[in-house]
């Protein structure tokens, strides 16, 4: 029994070495390559086969699907990538992992026992001080820890023969496909790598502790439980990145129950004909299952190929994007249906952009009270209004080159001003928006304005909050007499930015203030002159289409 325990115990060191030098070596091959790699995956154009390529690619050199996953997450999450992109990549990341199988089943050959030397020149590599010469030796290390833990777990077999029979009257009992489906699925999910599955399944069919046909099934779940790496991931991001889960989870899953619905009645049926060539034809049984492998990867990913986009429609339904119905819900007054009586419409343009404009303020207001106040109330609320200001400039924009074709000559000038007051709008929501990030930069840094500091923008912040107003008068109901008030109270920030700046550095001069703070200061003040800036082109589009005030002031 003691014997038994003692062989137990180096199996279970045997699995956590190879997995250890398994996620060395992945490491390792991402230092060396990861800014590249990075920069590949962000170059994908909507070209599936280009992005199928890439994901093996890139996983067959990283020797993680996972990895590779996770960063076309990543970028469809920024939305960089289109879930189509993503889910080709996510696919040949299944296909590139199957090289960790391959390497797994070099154990079975001769000369395996010689790549355990590579642990001890990977870390002699790992003391040089040059990052490049470190991240080859933890690969180098890596893959010799990987055959040392095959060799491990091989021999802890193959010298205990209780445990090797008692492994084969486990597997001999448990036949079912679907059971051993279930248990390569199950492995894997716990520890997060299909590679580890296959490893410990090239092992124990080595020790004939397992038969081919039972391997088969093991690696097959393997690939259904990897994809729990790919949930995690996708826990709390945005729809697209749910929609990528549920479209991967589709195709793996099918691929994994139409494959035992083939493997399964050939193999009962037929006397075993694919197990025994894979067994007998492929050299050695190890190699054969790691060949397997392979060829079921590439065969259902090129399978599932032209089905992705139908798969991929069906993720859209089911995966509902409330921050799009959010953003949708921020347009009040425009409708593609109103295209057809072109003066109606752009009357409720100019509707959609007073609401459009009372948005910004709204954040403006949010955004200037979190720089200045530390305000956390309303983190959310300025992130969603960002995201329907953004919304509306675009759905008012491609309304607008829709209506462009539509309207009178005596029209088109208007639709021109139009443009440039969205931009302006838009531009005034960037800016609030930055008040929110600067925001999160000085709690980071532990910074806040002094009181002085903060009573000298204020007076800045109250000509702007008055320009607003008047803005939104002057906009709705072509106030034209205002337009020189407004102006006047544009000079003033103008003045009141030197005269703010000069003070602060005045104060930094005097040790009264922090050095640290004079990049955010100087931001914020030049952020809010701009506000002012954008307010009086806006104002300015009822008498000129670019709403260039300084040309009006001079007639």
């Amino acid at each position: 029994m003691g014997e038994l325990i003692k062989s137990i115990i180096t199996l279970l060191v045997g699995s956590a070495v190879f997995i250890t030098g398994m996620n060395m070596m992945s490491a390792g091959l991402k230092k060396a390559g990861g800014k590249g790699i990075k920069r590949l995956i962000k170059s994908t154009q909507n070209n599936g086969a280009a992005c199928l390529g890439i994901g093996t690619a890139v996983t067959a050199l990283i020797q993680s699907s996972a990895a590779t996953s996770v960063m076309a997450i990543g970028f469809v999450s920024a939305g960089i990538m289109t879930v189509f992109q993503a889910v080709c990549i996510a696919l040949g990341a299944y296909i590139g992992t199957t090289v960790t199988g391959i390497l797994a089943s070099l154990s079975s050959f001769d000369i395996a026992q010689y790549f355990v030397l590579l642990a001890f020149v990977g870390v002699v590599l790992m003391f040089f001080k040059k990052e490049l010469v470190k991240s080859i030796g933890e690969i180098c290390c890596g893959l010799g820890l990987l055959f040392f833990g095959l060799a491990t777990m091989k021999g802890s077999i193959l010298n205990n023969a209780e445990l090797l029979e008692g492994i084969k009257n486990l597997f001999s009992h448990v036949t079912f496909p679907l059971l051993l489906v279930l248990i390569g699925c199950i492995f894997t999910a716990l520890v997060q790598s299909s590679s580890a599955t296959t490893g410990i399944a090239i092992v124990l069919l080595g020790t004939q502790a397992i038969s081919m046909e039972s391997g088969f099934y093991l690696v097959i779940g393997g690939t259904v439980g990897t994809l729990i790496t790919t949930v995690i991931a996708t826990i709390g991001g945005n729809a697209n990145t749910k929609r990528l889960s549920l479209s991967v989870i589709i195709i793996r899953v099918l691929s994994a129950l139409v494959a035992v619905g083939i493997i399964w009645p050939i193999e009962r049926f037929a006397g075993h004909p694919i197990s025994n060539f894979f067994s007998t034809s492929l050299g050695s049984p190890e190699f054969a299952l790691a060949l397997f492998l392979v060829l079921y990867n590439v065969i259902f990913v090129g399978i599932a190929y032209p089905f992705l986009k139908p798969i991929i429609t069906i993720s859209n339904k089911a995966v509902k994007d409330k921050d799009q119905e959010k953003q949708a819900s921020a347009i009040k007054f425009i409708d593609d249906h109103l295209l057809n009586t072109p003066s109606v419409a752009l009357m409720q343009v100019k509707k959609e952009i007073y609401n459009m404009l009372e948005l910004s303020f709204v954040n403006y207001v949010n955004g200037y009270q979190r720089v200045m106040n530390i305000d956390r109330s309303k983190d959310k609320d300025i992130i969603e209004i960002e995201d329907q200001i953004d919304y509306i400039n675009k759905r008012v924009s491609d309304f607008l080159i829709a209506l462009s074709n539509k309207v009178s000559l005596a029209d088109e000038k208007v639709v021109g001003s139009y443009f440039h007051v969205i931009n302006d709008v838009e531009r005034i929501g960037d800016h609030a928006y930055n008040f929110y990030e600067s925001s999160l930069k000085m709690n980071e840094n532990d910074l806040e304005f002094s009181e002085t500091a903060r009573n000298e923008m204020s007076q800045m912040n109250e000509i702007i909050e008055k320009m607003f107003k008047m803005t939104l008068y002057i906009f709705r109901y072509r106030a034209i007499t205002q337009l020189k008030a407004l102006h006047e109270l544009e000079d003033a920030t103008d003045k009141l930015k030197s005269s703010l700046s000069a003070k602060h550095y005045d104060r930094i001069t005097k040790n009264q203030c922090k050095n640290e703070l004079t990049p955010f200061y100087s931001t914020l003040i030049s952020e809010l002159e701009r506000v002012a800036d954008h307010l009086v082109n806006i104002a300015y589009s009822i008498e000129n289409p670019v709403g260039d005030a300084e040309e009006d002031i001079k007639k």
